[in-house]
C-alpha cells in the first residue's frame, strides 16, 4: 500500500497555466525495496491528478523519507515535466534471439561497512530524462548531497570526495553516467 511522505508548500505552474502541487509518495515493491514517485495535484477543477514514473529506489522506509525531504523546488518542476509528457517507450520488433545473460548486472553500489546514507538522486534513472536534466538537478543539490551520489553510486570513494567543491563533484557524476562501465580510481579523477 502507497504512502504519502511529504506534502510540499508549493505550486507549480503548468505549461497551460494549471497549477500543481506535489507530494513525494513510495511504497514497498516486491523485492522489499522501497520505491518513491511524486504526485501532482490540480488545482484546477476537472484535470485529472498526475504522477511521475519511478524516481527512486531506496533500501527502506527512512532512507525514502530522507530522500523525499532533500527534493528541491527545481527537482519539483523537472518531475512535473516529466509526469506531463512521459518519456515514450520505443518498441522494437520481437526478435527470436536470445539474451546474454539469465539477469540484470548487480547492484554498483554495495556497502560493506561505514555510514547508511543514501543518495537523495539516482543519477542513472534522471540521466536517463537527458544529460540537461541530470545537470539542473545536480546544480540545485548541496555539496553535501553531491558527495552522497558520488559515493554511493562508486564514482570515487568518500576520501576523494571530500574537500571537493560543487564543480568537481558534478563532474565526476556527469563522467560516470555517461560512461558507466568505466571506473577509475579517485586519483584518476583528480584533475577534471
Amino acid at each position: 500500500m502507497a504512502d504519502v511522505f511529504v506534502e510540499y508548500d508549493t505550486v507549480i505552474p503548468g505549461p497551460d497555466g494549471t497549477g500543481w502541487m506535489p507530494r513525494a509518495c513510495g511504497r514497498v515493491d516486491e523485492s522489499g525495496l522501497w520505491e518513491g514517485w511524486i504526485e501532482f495535484l490540480p488545482n484546477r477543477a476537472g484535470t485529472e491528478a498526475m504522477r511521475t514514473q519511478l524516481e527512486t529506489e531506496q533500501p527502506n522506509r527512512d532512507d525514502l523519507m530522507y530522500w523525499a525531504q532533500g527534493l528541491t523546488h527545481v527537482y519539483l518542476e523537472d518531475a512535473l515535466v516529466r509526469a506531463l509528457a512521459p518519456t515514450p517507450i520505443h518498441r522494437s520488433n520481437v526478435v527470436a534471439s536470445k539474451p546474454r545473460f539469465d539477469g540484470p548486472a548487480p547492484h554498483r553500489a554495495t556497502r560493506t561497512s561505514g555510514p547508511t546514507s543514501h543518495a537523495v538522486l539516482n543519477p542513472f534513472v534522471v540521466y536517463q530524462q537527458g544529460e540537461d536534466v541530470l545537470v539542473r538537478q545536480l546544480s540545485a543539490l548541496q555539496v553535501a548531497r553531491l558527495r552522497e551520489v558520488v559515493v554511493e553510486y562508486g564514482f570515487a570513494s568518500a576520501g576523494w570526495a571530500e574537500g571537493k567543491n560543487h564543480q568537481e563533484l558534478t563532474t565526476a557524476i556527469i563522467r560516470g553516467v555517461r560512461n558507466p562501465g568505466v571506473r577509475r580510481d579517485a586519483e584518476d579523477r583528480a584533475t577534471p
